[in-house]
């Protein structure tokens, strides 16, 4: 085949379709979002924002006589404010290539570090999600170690489809390794020749080099609830999906004792299934939202999710937290953590839209395939006769509803 000059079109639609072959779990996450940015034909700018509806739920009544429920729907929104790029310098020469020569030297490279950060920016979301279960520390080497995740799933009431896990590279190999030993052809020939684990527990089951390692806080002291009756209405926090909870028992005047993404449970208060309203066996998980400091006395407010709603429709807890009921921390103060990530796809949201053209470019092009948008500028330097390129991508990342994630290690 004869070699033909590439056009920025040429390159912009080779480069969307390795973004979609490379990225792990940014393809495994909401996307339906990316229509709602679809009415500016131009493209988009940095900032941009789409409103999202929460979804509502109700109660059931007993009987014959009607018991009307208002409907109570919270919002969120999602900003497209992550604009990454890759830019490298093409001689003339090189120009003049086949397009799958030049997709595998340069182009398939590029989009190779652009879906990693899509990965990484997506799965820092892990530190929305307040359930955390198995050993921290602890390799995920078993079914048995495994399953905690999906068990944890099941009790809260996850949608059955669309389930994903995430492993790191030591907790993934280390449980492709013990599927070798089943009697299960299907499973032990692609665990023992190729490391492919499939589909395990109802989850999707992938390895992802990208999984985020969470520090815990310095903590300190004992940790205590501050006062009784801390419990808010949905309706107070149905936007923010979060409260603040008065504590005390720290260490006194001392920076950061916790930092965003440390998970923690109240002695006494239980989780409650999110349909039923049942209580759990479990302590509810709360996550915190941002870093806390203790004051000299040893106090400290903490930002948490989820509220604590301990009735109605929107219930989350069995009873609010008791005065000076204990808090404990999962994991080792300073310690970090890797952290696995089981879930159903509408947990998390990504958005990715077209960019703008800018006028004063010459040849500026942008290609679309499946919901993935890439962006495609070439700029001549005639002095050294060679073309700048730049890639851009934009979009937005968004923890939709963090009841539907789980982060898990080994060791139940």
């Amino acid at each position: 085949m004869a070699n033909t000059i590439v056009t920025p079109s040429i390159f912009a639609e080779a480069a969307v379709k390795i973004l979609d072959n490379e990225l792990v779990m940014a393809n495994k996450v909401f996307r339906a979002y990316e229509g709602e940015f679809d009415k500016n034909v131009n493209g988009y700018k940095v900032g941009q924002t789409i409103s999202i509806r929460k979804p509502t739920d109700f109660t059931v009544r007993s009987g014959s006589t009607a018991s009307t429920q208002d409907i109570e729907e919270g919002s969120t929104s999602i900003t497209v404010n992550q604009q990454k790029g890759v830019d490298f310098k093409l001689s003339s020469t090189e120009l003049t290539l086949q397009i799958g020569d030049l997709a595998e030297r340069v182009i398939r490279p590029a989009m190779v570090q652009l879906a990693n950060q899509v990965d990484v920016d997506v799965m820092s979301l892990y530190k929305d999600v307040p359930n955390w279960v198995g050993t921290p520390g602890q390799v995920v080497n078993s079914f048995a170690d495994f399953a905690v995740a999906p068990t944890r799933m099941d009790l809260t009431a996850v949608p059955l489809d669309n389930r994903t896990a995430v492993l790191s590279p030591t907790d993934y190999w280390a449980m492709a390794g013990s599927q070798t030993s089943l009697f299960v052809n299907g499973i032990a020939q692609p665990a023992y020749r190729k490391g492919s684990i499939g589909e395990i527990g109802g989850l999707d089951t992938y390895q992802a080099q990208n999984i985020p390692t969470h520090t815990v806080g310095p903590l300190g002291g004992t940790p205590l609830v501050n006062g009784g009756s801390q419990n808010v209405t949905y309706a107070s926090v149905k936007d923010t999906g979060q409260q603040t909870l008065i504590t005390d028992g720290w260490t006194a005047a001392a920076a950061a004792r916790v930092v965003q993404g440390d998970v923690f449970t109240i002695a006494g208060v239980y989780d409650v299934n999110p349909v039923t309203k049942a209580t759990l066996p479990h302590l509810k998980m709360f996550v915190v939202k941002a870093a806390a400091s203790s004051d000299g006395s040893g106090n400290a407010t903490l930002t948490i999710s989820p509220p604590i709603i301990t009735s109605g429709a929107f219930q989350t807890v069995s009873a609010a937290p008791a005065d000076n009921a204990a808090l404990t921390f999962n994991g080792t103060a300073a310690t970090g953590y890797a952290q696995n990530l089981a879930f159903h796809k509408n947990a998390f949201a990504l958005a990715m839209v077209p960019m703008e053209l800018p006028p004063g470019a010459v040849t500026p092009t942008r290609k679309s395939y499946k919901g993935l948008s890439v962006r495609v500028i070439p700029y001549y330097d005639g002095t050294n006769d060679v073309s700048n390129w730049r890639l851009d991508i934009l979009y937005g990342i968004k923890t939709v509803d963090p009841r539907l994630a789980v982060r898990f290690n080994g060791t139940p």
